[in-house]
């Protein structure tokens, strides 16, 4: 796919909203802390799967906002074609967009909840079907202070909150504020055993109560970030410094700060007819080489003394790799768009850092284009090339617990930070 033109016609495009309760119902196997004990203990806090449909012409998109931490590639693609299949579209047209909470159920290990999830939001597609109607729409820009980079001598940050404000043509009425925000949704620590939406809940329940109107959150590039707020009894690596603030009301205090801001902005986005609709998809092929054995046990003596990481089955797989003659593992990378009006929202599954929307807004020039990980999927930590050199949790030591989802054992190389950049960046539409 090389700069798609989208589809233009005369016509009012039409929107439909539904939502999915997706909570388990009994203890179920978490994800996300690595614990020995990754079993639930009750629910804080209700999930949601949001689905919303965009109608043009011929043109129909799918966009689902679904928290958890991510599914695998193949559960993600597995049901984009069942939802594909039910709009009569090609899977390209759906786009999962997930809130990253690190409260949420291992799809992987819990086969009953992921049918259960599927099926829920199958059916909320089914049901928004029959409520299309047409909207007016427009997009804004607020800037909050909810998210630190977890490094301290790095102060990139991407401090847009994107927002997508939905109108009815005749009334004015809000029919949804669509929100991107960027900082890891994992106020809640290693200490919480509670099924939760984390702060994207927070943030949903605080603007629909204010605007009256549903409100749909998705992920933005977030891997080098997180909450500046947290709630926990230990000192967890990411929040170490008196930077972050420890509060139990640390999520009100994130959808706070958000609402705050929106506030500053919301009256001056003025919705407007508009042409503008599409989603497409462009693909990039991308390397991770084999390091010496001896680095690899470097790099698991490294995760154990500071993270406490026990390395020895990722070890063992680094060695049979390296027996089976395996020098590199490759690994095909979706970016996906979806342009709405003159704004568009682009996503890989991977949890890229800030760096890559700031870098990919600044080539495109466009204000609006917000470039973001957590999409049709979750496939570990994309550095950037000055985080690749220092090494840590995001480059190397969380792929010691997480390698058996991601179906590689080290990270990209060096020089992929650019290359996907580069790919998200001469692809857009236009």
């Amino acid at each position: 796919m090389k700069n798609q033109r989208l589809h233009e016609t005369d016509d009012t495009v039409s929107f439909a909203y539904e939502e999915a309760d997706i909570t388990p119902e009994k203890p179920v196997q978490t994800i996300s802390f690595g614990r020995e004990d990754e079993e639930s203990r009750g629910v804080l806090g209700r999930l949601l799967g949001q689905v919303s449909l965009w109608k043009y012409g011929k043109e129909t998109c799918c966009l689902i906002a679904i928290d958890h931490i991510g599914f695998s590639k193949d559960h993600c693609n597995n049901l984009r074609r069942a939802i594909g299949k039910t709009l009569g579209v090609e899977k390209e047209k759906v786009m999962l967009c997930f809130s990253h909470t690190h409260s949420a159920p291992n799809d992987t290990i819990e086969n009953k909840y992921a049918m259960f999830v599927d099926r829920q939001i199958k059916e909320a597609v089914n049901s928004a079907l029959k409520k299309l109607s047409p909207i007016h729409g427009a997009w804004g820009n607020a800037y909050g202070d909810i998210g630190l980079n977890r490094r301290l001598d790095n102060n990139a940050l991407d401090r847009r909150i994107g927002i997508f404000k939905a109108v009815d043509p005749k009334s004015g009425e809000l029919r949804l504020l669509l929100l991107r925000l960027t900082a890891h949704a994992n106020v809640l620590k290693a200490d919480n055993y509670l099924i939760s939406p984390d702060y994207f809940g927070a943030v949903r329940d605080t603007l629909r109560q204010r605007f009256g109107c549903p409100v749909m959150v998705t992920q933005g590039a977030s891997g080098n970030v997180a909450p500046k707020y947290f709630t926990s009894t230990l000192t967890p690596p990411d929040a170490g410094d008196q930077r972050f603030i420890r509060s139990e009301q640390s999520m009100g205090l994130m959808a706070h700060e958000v609402l705050k801001q929106v506030l500053t902005i919301i009256d001056n986005i003025e919705p407007l007819p508009f042409k503008r609709l599409g989603m497409c998809t462009s693909r990039l092929d991308l390397s991770a080489d084999m390091l010496p054995y001896e680095r690899a046990m470097e790099i698991a003596k490294e995760a154990e003394q500071f993270a406490g990481i026990d390395g020895t089955l990722w070890l063992a797989e680094v060695l049979r790799l390296h027996r089976s003659g395996i020098k590199t593992q490759k690994e095909t990378i979706e970016i996906h768009y979806f342009s709405l009006g003159n704004g568009c929202l682009c996503g890989v599954a991977n949890e890229i850092m800030c760096e890559f929307a700031l870098r990919a807004q600044a080539l495109t020039g466009n204000e609006f284009f917000y470039f973001g990980g957590y999409t049709n999927g979750c496939t570990g930590y994309f550095p950037t090339e000055e985080e690749y050199d220092k090494g840590g949790y995001e480059v190397y030591w969380s792929m010691l617990i997480y390698y058996i989802y991601f179906n590689r054992v080290f990270p990209f190389n060096r020089n992929a930070c650019t290359l996907l950049i580069k790919g998200a960046v001469e692809n857009a539409p236009r």
